[in-house]
């Protein structure tokens, strides 16, 4: 029996999605705005010919030869690994209508430029229907696929496999837990002085530092390129073609400089997939229909989380890379240090926008989402009465009122995307970026010592060997108790945090 057949169908699914993502890259950074209707219908007939494919004939018939060819193999070799993952994601789309598949994904680019234009004016109104049909749509899917506990658990499970909202309120009070205490002493000392952060900075500074930053991490121009967006994310392509974004605001350097450092993350894990599983199913989410080698999202953000926050969030990275900063700006840090830029960055105050939150309420941001999914997931929120709840909480959780909601309930692109269920893998990946982090300075202080002098490879190839190279092939807990000894642990989080803002 040979493995060819199945491998070729596989990568011409692969072929599919990747050309769904190029169809989905260019609406968020180049398409003109007239364009989402006809999008949205191109991205759902790809999505659903890779779905057909998927359960075609010429698929059943590889699959089964394949099955045939791992009988024997160890359970987690990577073909057996590849024909077991693509059994499941057979089984799963089985029970979902190919109809719902198709107008989910035909939604995303309509849903995202009615949000683009209601973030724009800060009109949810122009935004809740889409919402409303996206949840529909959501509920339709948990209903298809099944569940027991709550619809949201059939959501989550896409986006993090294990996962469900019973597990994901025992972590959440974990933390808050953790971080409360953390958080009234930053409260109550004086707060460092940031007024310098909004001083008109531009753009071309402003992508030239970030970018040099990007490739000392290891980011590869040769098959990536960065350009603007309303909202930062970063898309592969294969491993060939990896690519990330970020927006430019003049009156706060920080947000493109981080959400530059924090993309990179994404795609220096897609950049380092194993080469030979390049349009395979081992760099291919099956389930979910994305071209995409991460193992999970909170492995993804794992990444994007660790270079934004345990590297380039640190004295050391700053005390090597302020003066190049500066030398972009000379006059508007003329009056600035390193120690001062750090300590505007790291500054802990409760603020209304997710992405520009720091470490200490960055996970209370991620909270009340989940609880908003949740709720409207099982119907006791109406889409209507969300912008209040929002306002609510954000009440509630950071002491803050909401002034428009363009900076509260319109601030993410990801419920226009059809992604009900993702945003607690943002706090699952800080988990795991701290995991991650104290293993490798248990097992490799010598990468450690080399931040202090800006050499980045050491990490890199620490976390190459751990995670990026191995794509799909383990599971996240899987690849937890390879490199650290054990599965998703809060503990080293909780440390981590008390370091920085104890």
């Amino acid at each position: 029996m040979t493995l060819a057949p199945f491998r070729a169908e596989i990568g011409a699914i692969n072929d599919l999605l990747c050309a769904a993502s190029v169809l989905t890259w260019d609406s968020r950074t180049m398409m003109p705005a007239g364009g989402a209707e006809t999008r949205g219908l191109q991205i759902a007939t790809l999505i659903r010919a890779a779905r057909d494919r998927l359960l075609g004939a010429d698929l059943a018939r590889a699959l089964d030869a394949a099955r045939r060819a791992v009988e024997g193999l160890p359970a987690d070799h990577p073909d057996a690994r590849a024909v077991a993952q693509t059994l499941s994601a057979v089984a799963h789309h089985a029970r979902v209508p190919a109809d719902l598949i198709e107008r989910r994904a035909a939604l995303r680019t309509r849903a995202q430029a009615a949000w683009t234009q209601a973030r724009a004016t800060s009109d949810f109104a122009l935004f809740a229907p889409y919402l409303e049909e996206t949840i529909s749509l959501a509920r339709a899917y948990a209903d298809a696929v099944g569940w027991e506990a709550h619809p949201y658990d059939a959501m989550v499970g896409m986006f993090e496999p294990g996962e469900t909202a019973a597990s994901l309120s025992a972590l959440f009070a974990t933390l808050r837990a953790g971080v409360a205490p953390l958080l009234d002493a930053a409260r109550g000392r004086a707060p460092a002085r940031d007024d310098f952060l909004a001083r008109g900075y531009g753009e071309e500074g402003q992508r030239a530092f970030g970018l040099s930053i990007a490739e000392r991490f290891g980011y590869d121009l040769a098959h990536g390129r960065l350009d603007t967006t309303v909202h930062p994310f970063e898309v592969s392509f294969t491993r060939s073609d990896v690519r990330i974004t970020t927006r430019y605001r003049p009156d706060y350097l920080p947000g493109s400089l981080f959400g530059i450092f924090h993309e990179t993350g994404h795609a220096l894990y897609e950049q380092n997939v194993e080469p030979a599983y390049t349009r395979s199913a081992l760099a291919t989410d099956l389930v979910g229909l994305y071209a995409v080698g991460g193992t999970s999202f909170g492995a993804h953000e794992s990444q994007s989380r660790l270079w934004e926050n345990h590297v380039a969030r640190t004295p050391t990275f700053w005390a090597n890379h302020f003066p190049e900063l500066k030398a972009h700006f000379p006059d508007e840090l003329a009056d600035v240090d390193a120690d001062a830029f750090y300590a505007a960055v790291t500054r802990a105050e409760p603020g209304f926008i997710r992405v520009e939150a720091d470490e200490l309420t960055y996970d209370l941001h991620i909270m009340l989402r989940v609880e908003l999914e949740t709720a409207l997931m099982a119907g006791d929120l109406g889409v209507s009465d969300l912008p209040g709840a929002w306002d609510e909480r954000v009440r509630r959780d950071l002491g803050l009122v909401v002034p428009d909601a363009r900076r509260g309930v319109l601030q993410d692109v990801h419920w226009s995307s059809g992604y009900i269920g993702s945003f607690p893998t943002y706090t699952i990946g800080n988990v795991m970026a701290a995991q991650l982090m104290e293993s490798v300075r248990e097992d490799d202080p010598g990468a450690i010592d080399a931040l202090e002098r800006a050499d980045y490879a050491p990490l890199a190839d620490w976390l190459r060997a751990a995670v990026w190279r191995h794509g799909r092939r383990f599971g996240r807990d899987e690849l937890l108790a390879q490199a650290t000894g054990r599965g998703l642990d809060p503990a080293p989080y909780l440390r981590h945090l008390a370091a920085k803002y104890g």
